[in-house]
């Protein structure tokens, strides 16, 4: 059940994104679409002054009064067919006419009519512009055309456009983060579980051992050889417990000598590689002038363990090498190297691997991994990445950070 949910969790993650480019997408179009119509409303707006000018040049040139007067009607409907509001009010400021309205009136208008269009004038078009007299006293209220109106509208839209994208953002960020959070806690709730379990089975076994008689134990064991048991599986019950309270904080950093930490790993891996990995041969290059660097020395052995322990599994039943090596390319960090003969990362997790969850295991919990990626670069400041993009072998590349000259 708990799979199913985390693989729904990660389903989610995947499918939050593609929304967002989708929203983001849609937004792009209908400013494109939106900002082309407006384009071509003005240049039909170029056109139509070009006819105006077109028509008064042929009433300036004419001696006819009646074609005069033909050429200011032509012009007057060419000027109304730009879609401008206009009202037209005598001094006194009674109505005498209008074109363009944005509502309907009965024709000729009603006295109601014509209330509403001196409400209109009076809150619409000369709160925006002011009126031009005439020769004759008369005024002419006008607004603005519906593209004009539109084009205002526009930073308005996409600045709301914008403003829902950064929110899909924030909110999909969140998600992914309290999604990761989650994976992450419940992977290290089940790991603590699962190292717990070994020395408490173990333990339950030697407990058991002791309430039997001497002469009916395995190979007659003596008491002696339990207690050396039982204190060994303290010994790891305590290990486990100081790494979960260790990387649950902050803790102190020191001088610490990498490669007695690969040495201590060494010797550790090398009881349990018959079982771990049988037929894995784990090989270790390390110079002992290598400088110390500025660590924690359990929770860098954890770190190298998780990754040791993700090699063997890739290679369980196939066999292979390990090879832990380290140098100093400078004087500022330690270049540390894990690489292994495995089968390598697939193509479609090699970005996602130190993440929560991830795992090529199919009853892994992906905590290992990222267990290591913050005890590297959170606690000790350093970087670890997956070096190699070929097809087979595996390296991982840590670096640590040059304890500083006493």
């Amino acid at each position: 059940m708990n799979g199913k949910k985390a693989k729904r969790n990660r389903n989610a993650s995947r499918t939050w994104p593609t929304a967002l480019a989708m929203v983001f997408v849609a937004l792009l179009v209908w400013y494109m679409v939106y900002t082309a119509a407006i384009v071509r409303s003005r240049d039909a707006d170029v056109e139509i002054t070009a006819r105006i000018y077109a028509t008064v040049q042929e009433g300036i040139a004419s001696q006819d009064p009646d074609a005069e007067l033909a050429a200011l009607t032509d012009l007057q409907l060419l000027l109304i067919g730009r879609g401008v509001p206009f009202v037209l009010t005598s001094a006194d400021r009674r109505y005498t006419g209008s074109a363009n309205l944005p509502f309907a009136i009965s024709d000729p208008p009603t006295p109601e009519d014509t209330a509403r269009i001196l409400r209109y004038t009076s809150s619409e078009l000369d709160a925006r512009n002011e009126p031009v007299a005439t020769p004759g006293g008369a005024l002419v209220h006008y607004g603005i055309t519906p593209q004009e109106a539109r084009l205002r509208r526009i930073p308005f839209l996409w600045g709301a456009g914008m403003l829902l994208t950064v929110l899909l953002a924030v909110s999909v960020f969140r998600y992914q983060r309290r999604t990761a959070a989650e994976q992450a806690w419940t992977g290290m709730a089940r790991e603590l579980a699962h190292q717990l379990g070994t020395p408490i089975s173990s333990l339950q076994g030697w407990v058991e051992l002791l309430g039997m008689a001497p002469d009916q134990r395995p190979e007659k064991m003596a008491q002696t050889e339990i207690a050396t048991a039982i204190g060994d599986d303290l010994v790891r019950l305590e290990r486990v417990s100081r790494r979960f309270e260790l990387i649950g904080r902050d803790p102190a950093l020191r001088r610490v000598s990498l490669k007695q930490v690969v040495d201590e790993l060494r010797s550790y891996m090398e009881i349990r590689l018959p079982r771990l990995g049988p037929g894995v041969a784990l090989h270790v290059d390390v110079p002992d002038d290598l400088p110390d660097v500025q660590g924690h020395d359990v929770l860098l052995t954890w770190a190298l363990e998780n990754v040791v322990k993700n090699a063997l599994d890739a290679m369980a039943g196939t066999g292979g090498s390990i090879t832990i090596s380290a140098r100093a390319p400078d004087s500022r960090w330690v270049i540390l190297r894990i690489r292994d003969t495995g089968p390598g990362v697939p193509f479609e997790i090699r970005d996602r691997l130190f993440d929560p969850g991830v795992t090529t295991k199919s009853g892994g919990w992906g905590v290992g991994l990222t267990l290591t990626r913050r005890i590297i670069e959170v606690v000790h400041r350093g970087r670890i990445e997956l070096l190699d993009r070929g097809e087979r072998g595996v390296t991982f590349q840590a670096r640590l950070p040059q304890a500083a000259e006493s």
